[in-house]
């Protein structure tokens, strides 16, 4: 069982940077296909990124390609996101999740995933 703890959330200008950082628990992190969504007020939660088991394959929603970069270093448990070019309507809350799987497959969808974090709140002012 993994548990997943954000940071690096914050307020900021819109064509602002931050990078987000998700700390997993646990000894088989290398296994877990990793995920980035965020909930605005009032709206679902939407996919953001996702990463293999080693960082060699990504995927993104087509709001955030070529702002946001996902990366993880299995080394220390953690996986990242990058975020440039911030603006107005990125603003939300932030989730990490992992997904245990023997497929090295990119889900997409919140229910694919089995755990996930407390969230960190990221708004960025126009």
């Amino acid at each position: 069982q993994a548990q997943l703890v954000e940071s690096g959330g914050g307020l900021v200008q819109a064509g602002d940077s931050l990078r987000l950082s998700c700390a997993a628990s646990g000894r088989t992190f290398s296994s877990y296909v990793m995920g980035w969504f965020r909930q605005a007020p009032g709206k679902e939660r939407e996919f953001v990124a996702a990463i293999g088991w080693r960082g060699l394959s990504t995927s993104y929603a087509d709001s955030v390609k070529g702002r946001f970069t996902i990366s993880r270093d299995n080394a220390k448990n953690t996986v990242y996101l990058q975020m440039n070019t911030l603006k107005p309507e990125d603003t939300a809350v932030y989730y990490c999740a992992a997904r245990s799987s023997n497929f090295n497959y990119l889900f997409r969808t919140s229910g694919e995933y089995d755990y996930w974090g407390q969230g960190t709140q990221v708004t960025v002012s126009s």
